[in-house]
């Protein structure tokens, strides 16, 4: 929490929906110079769009009800839904896709653990994860932000996923002669 402290709720929120919205003006001018058009990456950074926007403290603070963790995982889960189904549309995607995928779950299990400790066990003092929690989903959507906008490998995450497939293949056994 010591980042929602230190900046306070509405402007982290907002510095990352303006990154979204930012990412997804930039997408849409790349593509219209003719760059990148074989990509998902206007449908990812729309979709990142709309998922942050209306998620956003500003419209749940117009909600009827409180929103609590729970809502922000299934907010989380709706996006990788629908990130997902635009890949399966498109069969085409690129190297930011990996990186949402992987913030959107980080935050999805953080914000569940979230949820269980507040709200289930009624835990109400802060301790380390609360902490964790603020700043690795800070950290996380501002990164999914810089690879909607520089669609890139920066932290090697498919060379990391690519090794991992390869450990977990099937090897033909070598016949002996």
């Amino acid at each position: 929490m010591f980042l929602t402290e230190l900046f306070g709720f509405f402007s982290m929120s907002a510095l990352i929906t303006w990154g979204f919205l930012m990412a997804f003006f930039f997408n849409v001018f790349v593509y219209m110079l003719g760059h990148k058009r074989q990509t998902t990456l206007i449908f990812s950074s729309l979709c990142m769009l709309v998922s942050y926007s209306t998620s956003d403290y500003f419209f749940t603070w117009l909600s009827i009800y409180e929103t609590t963790y729970l809502d922000w995982v299934i907010y989380d889960l709706v996006t990788i839904f629908a990130l997902i189904s635009c890949f399966l549309v498109i069969k085409k995607s690129s190297p930011s896709f990996i990186y949402l995928m992987a913030g959107l779950l980080l935050n999805m299990l953080l914000a569940f653990s979230m949820y269980l400790d507040v709200n289930v066990f009624k835990n109400q003092e802060q301790w380390f994860l609360w902490g964790a929690y603020s700043f690795i989903v800070f950290s996380s959507d501002l990164l999914m932000v810089v690879a909607l906008i520089v669609d890139r490998d920066f932290l090697g995450l498919h060379k990391l996923k690519n090794k991992l497939c390869g450990l977990f293949k099937s090897t033909k056994p070598q016949p002996t002669t």
